[in-house]
């Protein structure tokens, strides 16, 4: 496909607030709040890499449908309810309803519309679904862009209905529509059915769509996990709506590599319904206290595909775990990015899937299992001494291809670090959290090297002491307001003096001590980084802040989350439950669907948290921060 050259430059990244999502991955449907898709640049049907439709909509011809609501059943099926006024026989009182369900599954998407009528006369109508193919590729949705060449045509069949077919590139689409005719109208494609209403009947059509894509490189988990929000901890009632609305959410965000039967959660909705390594094990570390199966599925999902070798390209190096897998090269010209399909670029992946490991062992784990995953571990160790090292004896990263991402933590936004004053740190960068994640992963190699007879713990553990001391030597920055890690050191080894959230990331790590723990505990806990709705990113004195920022300033749930559990293992328990709980009533107010981040804006004054328009949602780290929120401050 070709892209319009006025969209090459300058239209920015769809807004995603005031969209409606229905999803089971790899298949999700985004529309406004009657169902009909094409009013906002998000909307559409989507399955694995593709948007498939762009444009949809309903209605009875000769009449204009009034929206009463939108009901979520799950994250998998909607129903919205609309009135047809105007009816001969109609009085004052609306009544003749219309409910459209729409159903998702993975490859699938079904609606059943019934017409339920309350009048004392029959009536016939003519009901119409129009719909468009786009068939463009997700990231350049994402990116701003539009095709500029036509969408694949339609192979049209009549046998008690309208079946149509569309293909492209491998992606195919289906919709059947029985008892339906359909017509093309210019670019669109419009069903037609004459639908008889008796008096106080509820006759009913349907259609769905088929889609498919052979180069997808996850499917929908087959099996059903054996999750229930009764299991889990609550100090809160409002905690367990939040439980069971994110276990629903993640249900849905359940995918495996394709062809394969080793289940992982997805990133999120819409744009990274795939592996991810940093994100994937974080939230399954997050689910660890209720499904200790799916930290196993996901360790051993990374472990196929670790690193083997040494390529600048897509950042590959021996040992070390992925950071994206797609079906083919992420392209983002505005922000000129180009990433492979397989993409290593992360600096935090390898250290968080050891401790993974060892948690999962901990957890009670099958000993076989962990066992088959000592290679993986022994290679993933080795990888931080060998290739994650800087001179100076830190994990630092620098993006090489010069179209990979130039900053590799968590916080991935190009202007993510800066210093106190707005400046951008210069590379290769050595992130303070990141250092604790390599202190505790190697602590945790050790003791499942020992644990299971192996040799090398104690290389491990003289590794880690050194570090941590070489840490504390040069992470520490002094102020009136009392010391504090700095974010990152620069490439010249500079302390980077904003004052940010992934300090919280250090506690329940190991690697600072009891009273520098109480330090970052009265940090995290001050105005400056506290909005009362979670943990800002970044301090609100540092010039860079700004309450929308993607990581200047607004809230992340499981950045929150993080400092939560890592409160609870130090022991400042009140300090955990008070931002366990600025988190919750964000939660409420984000009607119980936290999404990938909002706005860091106070939370006296503004009643609610202001949503960040583009934040992904579902978002696995997301939704499954309840569920680490529940049992770390039970």
């Amino acid at each position: 496909m070709t892209v319009s050259a006025e969209h090459r430059v300058g239209r920015p990244q769809p807004l995603l607030h005031n969209a409606l999502v229905v999803l089971k991955a790899p298949t999700q449907a985004w529309s406004d709040d009657r169902g009909d898709m094409g009013g906002l640049p998000v909307h559409g049907l989507y399955h694995s890499n593709t948007r498939v439709i762009d444009r949809l909509g309903f209605g009875v011809e000769g009449h204009e449908l009034e929206q009463l609501r939108a009901l979520e059943d799950s994250a998998s099926r909607t129903t919205f309810t609309m009135l047809l006024r105007g009816l001969p026989g109609e009085r004052a009182d609306p009544r003749f309803r219309i409910e459209r369900t729409r159903e998702v599954d993975a490859g699938r998407l079904a609606e059943t519309i019934v017409f339920n009528s309350g009048l004392a006369h029959a009536h016939t109508i003519t009901a119409v679904l129009t719909l468009h193919a786009d068939f463009s590729p997700i990231h350049l949705v994402k990116d701003g862009f539009t095709r500029e060449d036509a969408a694949p045509d339609a192979v049209v069949q009549f046998d008690g209905g309208a079946d149509a077919r569309w293909s492209e590139d491998g992606v195919k689409l289906r919709v059947v529509a029985p008892g339906a005719t359909v017509t093309r109208r210019g670019d669109r494609f419009e069903f037609r059915w004459q639908v008889e209403v008796p008096p106080n009947g509820a006759p009913a059509i349907g259609w769905w769509a088929e889609l498919d894509d052979e180069r997808a490189v996850v499917e929908s988990a087959i099996d059903e996990p054996d999750w229930s929000a009764e299991s889990v901890p609550f100090f809160d009632l409002r905690l367990r709506r939040w439980v069971e609305r994110a276990l629903t959410d993640l249900r849905a965000l359940r995918v495996t590599l394709r062809d394969q039967r080793e289940p992982f959660l997805a990133a999120g909705a819409p744009w990274f319904f795939t592996l991810f390594g940093r994100d994937s094990l974080i939230a399954a570390r997050f689910l660890l206290p209720l499904d200790p199966g799916l930290a196993l599925s996901t360790l051993r999902a990374l472990a196929q595909l670790q690193g083997t070798k040494v390529d600048p390209h897509n950042a590959e190096q021996p040992g070390k775990i992925m950071h994206e897998l797609r079906p083919v090269t992420l392209e983002l010209p505005q922000q000129n990015i180009m990433l492979p399909p397989l993409y290593y670029g992360t600096i935090d992946a390898t250290p968080l899937w050891i401790t993974l490991l060892r948690d999962a062992w901990q957890a009670g784990a099958d000993e076989t299992e962990v066992r088959a995953l000592l290679p993986s571990l022994r290679a993933a160790l080795d990888w931080m001494r060998d290739f994650g090292m800087g001179d100076d004896g830190f994990l630092r990263y620098i993006d090489e291809s010069g179209r990979g991402l130039s900053n590799q933590g968590w916080k991935d936004s190009d202007d993510s670090i800066q210093w106190h004053d707005g400046r951008l740190a210069e590379g290769p960068i050595a992130l303070c959290e990141v250092q604790g994640y390599a202190y505790a992963a190697a602590l945790a190699g050790a003791e499942l090297l020992d644990a299971f007879g192996e040799q090398g713990a104690q290389q491990w553990r003289a590794w880690a002491a050194e570090l941590r001391e070489r840490f504390n030597a040069s992470f520490w920055v002094s102020s009136p307001g009392g010391d504090y890690p700095a974010i990152a050191l620069d490439a010249h080894g500079a302390r980077v003096d904003s004052v940010a959230s992934n300090m919280g990331h250090l506690l329940g790590t190991g690697i600072v001590s009891r009273e520098q723990a109480a330090l970052i505990a009265r940090r995290l806990l001050s105005p400056e980084l506290s909005s009362g709705f979670g943990l800002r990113t970044m301090s609100t004195a540092d010039a860079g802040y700004w309450p929308l920022s993607y990581h200047g300033g607004s809230v992340w749930a499981h950045d929150t989350a993080v400092a939560v559990l890592g409160l609870a293992r130090e022991g400042f328990v009140d300090e955990a439950r008070e931002l366990a709980d600025g988190l919750i009533s964000a939660a409420v107010r984000l009607g119980y669907r936290m999404p990938e981040l909002h706005s860091g804006d106070p939370f006296h004054g503004t009643e609610s948290p202001i949503p960040y328009p583009a934040a992904c949602r579902p978002q696995a780290w997301s939704a499954a921060a309840a569920i680490a929120i529940a049992y770390a401050v039970r």
